[in-house]
């Protein structure tokens, strides 16, 4: 269930600890993913709030990019020029990027180690719609038309283990996990981003212990600039649904997963084990369906 109601004695609690929070070199919060679930739009509404600051942009990449990385130097990059907002109020700092969501156990350590008390949240999607979202983002950067795309290249993207690793949302949650305490990881979905995006700034505002009424201001036009689930048909040919005969390869691959990240933070996801929503295509049902369990 969307942490979107928080009781007024949490809410003082934590701007309290906000207030009195050591500024030296402290990063505060941490967008770890995933990848193509909505980050994008949470780092425009957060860059709109006065008490949030990312000193390098959304995605610094430190720590999936360095081969040594240093946990003070990370830190320090991240301090922004004030701590203070115009108005007085305290200046939160830190980044959102995708890739941290599959960050090896070491790389963690150090994050916790550096910043113990760091806020941390990752938004999920439909593991089905995200690995095709990200095949496509990859189909582009490869400067490929998704005519010149057979299946089979899109499965050898899918079986990739960048791809299985960045969809296995269970493993991610327990690698961070094992490393900090579960109140202090957010998990936000971009369903809910979709429909009730308000209630997830809200959720998010508590959870950085800064004023949610930054966000409450925010023009309603902004707020609903989302990006819709790709197996919604849209008119534009850049963003096609999922080819038909793709979906159940995608969804026998993901199916475990689902059902383990169910159980993991006990809510009802049971819609992604669906077949999407899908263009009538008279032709898809003699199509074989290439098998995935390889």
């Amino acid at each position: 269930m969307l942490r979107s109601v928080i009781d007024l004695g949490f809410r003082m609690r934590s701007r309290a600890r906000l207030r009195t929070r050591r500024t030296d070199g402290v990063v505060d919060f941490l967008g770890i993913g995933s990848q193509k679930c909505g980050t994008t739009w949470l780092h425009s509404q957060m860059s709109c709030h006065p008490q949030i600051a990312f000193p390098q942009g959304k995605e610094f990449h430190y720590w999936d990019v360095h081969q040594n990385p240093d946990a003070g130097t990370w830190a320090s990059s991240l301090q922004p020029s004030t701590r203070t907002a115009p108005d007085g109020r305290p200046v939160v700092t830190g980044e959102i990027t995708p890739a941290y969501a599959i960050l090896p156990p070491q790389r963690i350590r150090a994050i916790r180690e550096r910043c113990p008390d760091i806020r941390i949240f990752i938004s999920l999607r439909n593991p089905v719609e995200r690995a095709w979202s990200a095949a496509l983002m990859t189909l582009a950067r490869s400067e490929m038309t998704l005519a010149e795309a057979s299946d089979q290249w899109f499965l050898d993207h899918f079986r990739s283990a960048a791809s299985r690793s960045r969809g296995d949302y269970a493993a991610c949650l327990e690698q961070w996990w094992s490393e900090f305490p579960r109140d202090q990881l957010l998990i936000l979905f971009m369903e809910d981003i979709a429909a009730r995006p308000s209630a997830v700034l809200t959720s998010l505002a508590a959870h950085l212990a800064i004023d949610e009424a930054d966000f409450a201001s925010l023009p309603d036009s902004a707020i609903r600039n989302v990006v819709r689930p790709l197996t919604v048909p849209m008119a534009e040919p850049s963003n096609p649904p999922i080819r038909p005969s793709l979906v159940a390869p995608l969804m026998y691959m993901h199916a475990d997963g689902i059902d383990r990240l169910a159980r993991l933070i006990d809510r009802d996801i049971s819609h992604w084990r669906l077949p999407p929503a899908l263009p009538r295509d008279d032709d898809s049902a003699s199509t074989p369906r290439p098998d995935l369990r390889s």
